[in-house]
């Protein structure tokens, strides 16, 4: 039986006039121009591919389904239509029983489903040193494994779409090649890795930096260094966190800049604290941790950063203002750009109507209105 046809208007951000979307059972059947205008705006669906919990949800504290599903639920009201629930360094088996909640979660509702269509493990095969490691936990750092990647497939049903690791690894080319052929995408952070070992691993089928500029040491070489070889490498897209802590803003735009808006994307690396209030806490993250009353959450006595508390459109509007940035660009990098690489289809008829409509405040943020995940609408509560 086909559903009836909903038609959803905006205002486009690339030229500001007014179109129109037919969504006809769950995809998009028509886009059109014109339509009714209330001065909302309305642009492809927000897509984060790094997001390890938010609201007071975690998925690095062993979840059990019903967290993933309530973990879903805010993620939407916070404007994301998908996203890559992400898994950071942990044990064989605290990863695994993640994965088994993850899946059993999508499996109780083909709309958790295509919100989250894979899995990003960031981890546990980084840098085991101070600094690059970040946040992660020293005692569960370990070399790639194929095997042991397998073994956490089969948990899941093949989920795991995206890994982090640092390439400094003897395992790696073999490692980045074998998950290639499992048709995995591999990401470099949390290094320390010269030049020829990213190199290599880009040679090997790595297409992605996760959080560059962030997941290294303090100090560094003028040059070479980890983030000069992966800027200048064309291989590499490049993910950034623009909350206004991991990047200062001249930092963010000369990395925009050398990496070209066609191969950045914005994720929001939101931490289970993302949307809490300032305090003292323990989390799986970095155990000890303060989120300050600006937002920044860092692992107590030290300056490392655990994660980010702020949401990816509150992202899109600082990386606007700390870029220069059109509305239609900063967009572009948490909408288009992360499905790029995944070979995921965009705004176009017969793509999945994954939507977002939102309104611009006076100081320029993006107020989401209404989700859709699937042509399922969630009208957002704030």
């Amino acid at each position: 039986m086909t559903d009836p046809a909903t038609r959803v208007s905006g205002r486009d951000p690339e030229t500001g006039r007014n179109r129109t979307i037919v969504i006809q059972d769950g995809r998009i059947s028509e886009i059109v121009p014109g339509g009714d205008d209330d001065g909302q705006w309305l642009s492809l669906g927000l897509f984060d591919l790094q997001l390890n919990g938010f609201a007071g949800y975690d998925l690095n504290a062993r979840p059990d389904p019903r967290t993933v599903r309530d973990l879903a639920g805010a993620v939407h009201n916070s404007g994301v239509s998908r996203f890559a629930p992400t898994l950071i360094t942990a044990s064989h088996d605290a990863i695994a029983d993640a994965l088994r909640a993850i899946v059993q979660a999508r499996d109780s509702d083909p709309f958790l489903k295509h919100a989250m269509p894979f899995v990003h493990l960031e981890g546990p095969h980084i840098a085991p040193e101070d600094g690059p490691r970040g946040a992660h936990p020293a005692q569960h750092v370990r070399p790639p494994s194929l095997d042991e990647f397998d073994a956490w497939q089969a948990a899941c049903g093949n989920l795991i779409g995206l890994v982090t690791l640092s390439p400094h690894w003897p395992e790696t080319e073999a490692y980045v090649r074998g998950l290639r052929a499992r048709s995995v995408r591999v990401a470099l952070g949390h290094t320390s890795a010269t030049s020829a070992q990213i190199s290599a691993a880009a040679a090997a089928g790595a297409t992605l930096s996760t959080h560059l500029g962030n997941g290294i040491a303090a100090t560094l070489p003028r040059h070479p260094n980890p983030i000069w070889s992966q800027l200048a490498e064309d291989r590499l897209w490049a993910s950034f966190i623009a909350d206004g802590h991991h990047l200062p803003p001249e930092a963010f735009r000369a990395m925009l800049r050398a990496k070209g808006l066609e191969r950045s994307i914005l994720v929001s690396d939101a931490a289970a604290l993302a949307g809490c209030a300032p305090g003292l806490y323990d989390a799986p993250i970095g155990g000890k941790v303060e989120l300050k009353a600006n937002g920044r959450l860092e692992v107590v006595g030290t300056s490392f950063l655990a994660g980010a508390a702020v949401d990816l459109l509150f992202g899109i509007a600082t990386a606007r203002r700390m870029a220069g940035l059109s509305l239609a660009e900063s967009l572009r990098l948490a909408t288009i750009n992360p499905r790029l690489p995944f070979n995921l289809p965009a705004l176009t008829v017969g793509a999945p109507a994954d939507l977002l409509r939102f309104r611009r405040d006076e100081d320029e943020s993006l107020v989401p209105e209404t989700v859709y995940v699937a042509g399922r609408p969630y009208p957002l509560t704030r």
